[in-house]
């Protein structure tokens, strides 16, 4: 006899009816689950993420978070949004520069045994596109304004008498640029042209170089008083304000007559100074803030009405009550960021630039820009400097 055909229940019915449901519910559930995890891991879509604000990128110098970048957003006192794991091996934390064209920001940096290297980090999906080790070695870049060139020095205790042109895109030497040896900071201010200097004992180290962008000619300002340190620039270029070793106070250059003045502390900690390691123009050009000895926690403010001869303030107490060694502002102006001494892990402080005042503190760095963003798109970039932001006609 044939088998009888089964004949579906009502009860069976809904039981297939439940199961394909489930099935169902499933399928969507793994699909939503794979698409969350696609865009957890897929460095494009963070592209794509509307972001409008201004940020401060710091790069850490804290042993324990070296070289990572702590995110911090401006507009909300200065919350930590995100910190971004870079690369390994960071041991000194040389500086940081960023493009607004090409959105990518550049560290340079030396490692435990000596090695200099630069990384390139892409802001849109905070990944690390290279991370090259640079001959004969790093110190504080610069970058130029269309994004495609890094301006690297060879290391202040170097040998090499030149700084590289490297191309941004990959870290590639183009050129070299000879002048002294022991090059350090190198600037490009709003204005140019490229700045240099160096900590050459040969005399050479007493003069700021100034470098033609397109013919790459060398001029040079000076000498000064003592080898120079720390250095800022106007924002049409033309007067620049060093730290200087020796010195207790700064010396300012007219670059167009190349005359130097000196501003000096007339009262300040016993001893010698060294060099007084830290110096910046508020960006209205009002102030140029300096930072004191490694050992003196203050801050001093010269009033800057005319640049030749400027007057002192204020002198300002950091809540770490030890010295500081780099500081810089916002573009804006309203915040100026102040680091304690190299490699610390003591906080960096904020003051309201106007004011005076102490704001609070953020995680030890003094290798620190502002990204700006407009609807997921970089807008703007501040820089390492603090530099002069008014830029005049020769008509005004």
């Amino acid at each position: 006899m044939a088998p009888k055909e089964a004949v579906p229940t009502k009860s069976t019915g809904l039981r297939e009816l439940t199961s394909r449901r489930q099935i169902g519910v499933a399928l969507v559930a793994l699909l939503v689950v794979s698409a969350l995890a696609w865009m957890a891991f897929s460095p494009m879509l963070a592209a794509f993420e509307p972001r409008t604000g201004r940020f401060l990128y710091a790069v850490n110098q804290a042993a324990a978070t070296r070289g990572s970048i702590s995110v911090y957003d401006i507009g909300a006192s200065h919350r930590l949004v995100k910190t971004i794991a870079t690369v390994r091996d960071v041991n000194n934390v040389k500086g940081v520069v960023a493009s607004t064209v090409t959105g990518r920001l550049y560290v340079a940096y030396r490692t435990r045994s000596g090695v200099g290297m630069i990384y390139c980090l892409n802001v849109y999906d905070d990944a690390v596109l290279w991370n090259r080790a640079i001959d004969p070695d790093i110190d504080r870049l610069a970058i130029h304004p269309g994004g495609q060139l890094l301006y690297v020095p060879t290391w202040e205790d170097g040998s090499a008498d030149f700084i590289n042109v490297l191309d941004a895109s990959t870290g590639d030497v183009v050129r070299k640029v000879y002048f002294s040896n022991r090059s350090h900071d190198t600037l490009f201010p709003v204005s140019g042209p490229l700045f240099q200097e160096t900590k050459a004992q040969d005399g050479s180290g007493k003069y700021l170089y100034l470098i033609d962008p397109q013919s790459y000619a060398v001029s040079r300002i000076g000498p000064y008083a003592g080898i120079l340190g720390p250095y800022a620039v106007d924002g049409m270029s033309r007067y620049v304000v060093n730290n200087v070793t020796g010195l207790w106070g700064m010396q300012v250059a007219e670059l167009k007559s190349g005359r130097i003045v000196t501003a000096s502390l007339a009262e300040h900690p016993p001893g010698e100074p060294g060099l007084l390691h830290g110096i910046g123009w508020t960006p209205d050009e009002r102030e140029v803030w300096q930072s004191s000895s490694a050992g003196d926690p203050h801050v001093y403010v010269w009033s800057m009405r005319d640049p030749m001869a400027p007057v002192l303030a204020e002198r300002i107490s950091m809540k770490s009550r030890r010295g500081s060694h780099w500081l810089t502002f916002d573009i804006e102006g309203k915040y100026a960021y102040v680091a304690p001494n190299k490699s610390s892990d003591e906080a960096t402080e904020i003051f309201d630039a106007h004011t005076h005042k102490s704001l609070g503190l953020i995680g030890s760095s003094e290798d620190m820009i502002e990204i700006d963003f407009v609807d997921g798109k970089v807008s703007r970039v501040g820089d390492q400097y603090g530099i002069g932001r008014v830029v005049r006609t020769s008509t005004n």
